[in-house]
Protein backbone atom coordinates (compact mmCIF):
# COMPACT_ATOMS: atom_id res chain seq x y z
CA UNK A 1 0.00 0.00 0.00
CA UNK A 2 1.36 3.41 -0.98
CA UNK A 3 0.26 5.35 2.10
CA UNK A 4 1.50 8.74 0.89
CA UNK A 5 -0.42 8.32 -2.38
CA UNK A 6 -3.53 7.42 -0.38
CA UNK A 7 -3.15 10.58 1.74
CA UNK A 8 -2.63 12.67 -1.41
CA UNK A 9 -5.69 11.07 -3.05
CA UNK A 10 -7.81 12.00 -0.02
CA UNK A 11 -6.44 15.57 0.10
CA UNK A 12 -4.77 14.81 3.43
CA UNK A 13 -1.14 15.65 2.55
CA UNK A 14 -0.36 19.33 3.22
CA UNK A 15 2.65 21.59 2.79
CA UNK A 16 3.11 24.89 4.65
CA UNK A 17 4.09 25.65 8.27
CA UNK A 18 2.41 23.51 10.90
CA UNK A 19 2.54 23.40 14.68
CA UNK A 20 2.16 19.69 15.45
CA UNK A 21 0.46 18.24 18.54
CA UNK A 22 3.96 17.40 19.82
CA UNK A 23 4.78 21.14 19.91
CA UNK A 24 7.25 20.82 17.04
CA UNK A 25 7.06 22.71 13.74
CA UNK A 26 7.02 21.03 10.33
CA UNK A 27 6.73 22.10 6.69
CA UNK A 28 4.61 19.01 5.95
CA UNK A 29 1.55 17.55 7.63
CA UNK A 30 -0.58 14.45 7.19
CA UNK A 31 -4.23 15.01 8.21
CA UNK A 32 -5.43 11.50 9.03
CA UNK A 33 -8.96 12.60 9.90
CA UNK A 34 -9.38 13.60 6.25
CA UNK A 35 -8.50 10.03 5.21
CA UNK A 36 -10.36 8.25 8.03
CA UNK A 37 -13.67 9.97 7.24
CA UNK A 38 -13.87 7.73 4.15
CA UNK A 39 -14.98 4.21 5.13
CA UNK A 40 -13.48 2.58 2.02
CA UNK A 41 -10.04 4.09 2.76
CA UNK A 42 -10.28 3.38 6.49
CA UNK A 43 -11.17 -0.23 5.74
CA UNK A 44 -8.09 -0.60 3.51
CA UNK A 45 -5.83 0.93 6.15
CA UNK A 46 -7.32 -1.16 8.97
CA UNK A 47 -6.98 -4.37 6.98
CA UNK A 48 -3.37 -3.58 6.01
CA UNK A 49 -2.39 -2.69 9.58
CA UNK A 50 -4.08 -5.82 10.97
CA UNK A 51 -2.16 -7.85 8.38
CA UNK A 52 1.12 -6.30 9.55
CA UNK A 53 0.23 -7.16 13.16
CA UNK A 54 -0.38 -10.79 12.13
CA UNK A 55 2.83 -10.87 10.04
CA UNK A 56 4.73 -9.81 13.16
CA UNK A 57 3.41 -12.95 14.88
CA UNK A 58 1.24 -11.02 17.31
CA UNK A 59 -2.09 -12.29 18.60
CA UNK A 60 -3.74 -9.46 20.49
CA UNK A 61 -7.21 -9.88 21.96
CA UNK A 62 -7.69 -6.13 22.24
CA UNK A 63 -6.84 -3.01 20.22
CA UNK A 64 -6.54 0.30 22.11
CA UNK A 65 -6.53 3.75 20.52
CA UNK A 66 -6.14 7.19 22.07
CA UNK A 67 -9.27 9.34 21.77
CA UNK A 68 -10.27 10.91 19.56
CA UNK A 69 -8.00 10.16 16.61
CA UNK A 70 -7.39 6.51 17.44
CA UNK A 71 -11.02 5.47 18.04
CA UNK A 72 -11.97 4.74 14.43
CA UNK A 73 -8.57 3.24 13.64
CA UNK A 74 -8.70 0.91 16.67
CA UNK A 75 -12.14 -0.29 15.62
CA UNK A 76 -11.11 -0.91 12.03
CA UNK A 77 -7.89 -2.75 12.93
CA UNK A 78 -9.78 -4.91 15.46
CA UNK A 79 -12.44 -5.69 12.83
CA UNK A 80 -9.75 -7.40 10.76
CA UNK A 81 -8.23 -9.37 13.66
CA UNK A 82 -10.62 -12.26 14.45
CA UNK A 83 -11.77 -12.44 18.07
CA UNK A 84 -10.38 -8.99 18.88
CA UNK A 85 -12.28 -6.06 20.36
CA UNK A 86 -11.55 -2.34 20.26
CA UNK A 87 -11.54 0.23 23.06
CA UNK A 88 -10.14 3.70 23.56
CA UNK A 89 -8.36 5.70 26.21
CA UNK A 90 -9.27 9.34 26.77
CA UNK A 91 -7.70 12.32 28.51
CA UNK A 92 -7.97 12.12 32.28
CA UNK A 93 -7.69 15.88 32.91
CA UNK A 94 -4.33 15.45 34.65
CA UNK A 95 -2.06 15.09 31.62
CA UNK A 96 -2.53 11.35 31.23
CA UNK A 97 -5.23 9.05 29.88
CA UNK A 98 -7.77 6.68 31.34
CA UNK A 99 -9.88 3.81 30.10
CA UNK A 100 -13.59 4.13 30.86
CA UNK A 101 -15.06 1.80 33.44
CA UNK A 102 -17.41 0.35 30.81
CA UNK A 103 -14.39 -1.18 29.04
CA UNK A 104 -13.08 -4.34 30.64
CA UNK A 105 -9.49 -5.49 30.34
CA UNK A 106 -8.65 -8.96 31.60
CA UNK A 107 -5.48 -9.52 33.64
CA UNK A 108 -2.50 -9.99 31.29
CA UNK A 109 -4.77 -9.52 28.23
CA UNK A 110 -2.51 -8.90 25.21
CA UNK A 111 -3.25 -5.70 23.32
CA UNK A 112 -1.93 -3.60 20.48
CA UNK A 113 -2.12 0.18 20.79
CA UNK A 114 -2.77 2.03 17.53
CA UNK A 115 -2.10 5.57 16.34
CA UNK A 116 -2.46 7.25 12.98
CA UNK A 117 0.83 9.18 12.71
CA UNK A 118 3.66 8.86 15.23
CA UNK A 119 5.82 11.93 15.69
CA UNK A 120 6.91 11.50 19.30
CA UNK A 121 4.52 8.72 20.36
CA UNK A 122 3.38 10.62 23.45
CA UNK A 123 -0.38 10.13 23.00
CA UNK A 124 -0.27 6.44 22.19
CA UNK A 125 2.11 5.74 25.10
CA UNK A 126 -0.38 7.44 27.46
CA UNK A 127 -3.06 5.08 26.09
CA UNK A 128 -0.71 2.12 26.65
CA UNK A 129 -0.14 3.16 30.28
CA UNK A 130 -3.88 3.53 30.85
CA UNK A 131 -4.58 0.01 29.54
CA UNK A 132 -1.64 -1.47 31.45
CA UNK A 133 -2.91 0.16 34.65
CA UNK A 134 -6.02 -2.04 34.30
CA UNK A 135 -3.96 -5.20 33.84
CA UNK A 136 -3.48 -5.35 30.07
CA UNK A 137 -0.17 -6.30 28.45
CA UNK A 138 0.98 -4.27 25.45
CA UNK A 139 2.51 -6.54 22.80
CA UNK A 140 3.12 -3.76 20.24
CA UNK A 141 2.30 -0.29 19.04
CA UNK A 142 0.97 -0.06 15.48
CA UNK A 143 0.63 3.03 13.32
CA UNK A 144 -0.18 4.09 9.79
CA UNK A 145 2.86 6.37 9.49
CA UNK A 146 6.01 6.39 11.61
CA UNK A 147 7.44 9.94 11.43
CA UNK A 148 9.84 9.59 14.34
CA UNK A 149 13.44 10.68 13.85
CA UNK A 150 14.81 7.31 14.98
CA UNK A 151 13.77 3.81 13.99
CA UNK A 152 13.04 0.90 16.27
CA UNK A 153 10.75 0.20 19.21
CA UNK A 154 8.62 2.89 20.82
CA UNK A 155 9.00 3.15 24.58
CA UNK A 156 10.33 -0.42 24.69
CA UNK A 157 7.38 -1.83 22.69
CA UNK A 158 7.77 -3.36 19.24
CA UNK A 159 6.50 -1.04 16.50
CA UNK A 160 4.48 -2.08 13.46
CA UNK A 161 3.78 0.52 10.76
CA UNK A 162 2.51 0.72 7.22
CA UNK A 163 5.23 3.17 6.24
CA UNK A 164 8.03 5.31 7.57
CA UNK A 165 8.25 8.92 6.38
CA UNK A 166 10.76 11.37 7.72
CA UNK A 167 9.60 14.96 7.43
CA UNK A 168 11.80 17.56 9.07
CA UNK A 169 10.49 18.89 12.38
CA UNK A 170 11.88 21.69 14.50
CA UNK A 171 11.69 22.66 18.15
CA UNK A 172 10.00 26.07 18.68
CA UNK A 173 13.33 27.90 19.14
CA UNK A 174 14.96 26.17 16.15
CA UNK A 175 12.52 26.99 13.32
CA UNK A 176 14.55 27.99 10.24
CA UNK A 177 13.97 31.46 8.81
CA UNK A 178 12.48 30.12 5.53
CA UNK A 179 9.83 28.22 7.49
CA UNK A 180 9.20 31.04 9.99
CA UNK A 181 8.22 33.26 7.03
CA UNK A 182 5.33 30.89 6.14
CA UNK A 183 2.09 31.55 8.09
CA UNK A 184 1.79 29.12 11.02
CA UNK A 185 -1.17 26.75 11.13
CA UNK A 186 -1.93 25.06 14.44
CA UNK A 187 -3.14 21.52 14.11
Amino acid sequence: MDVLALYREAGAYHEGHFLLASGRHSPKFLQSTTVLQHPHLTERIGRALAHRVEEAGLSPRLVVGPAMGGVVLAYEVARHLPGTRAIFAEKDGQGGMKVREAFRIEPDEPFVAVEDVLTTGGSVLKAVRAAEALGGRCVAVACIVDRRSEEGPLGGYPLVSLTRLTFDTYAPGEVPEWLAQVPLQEI
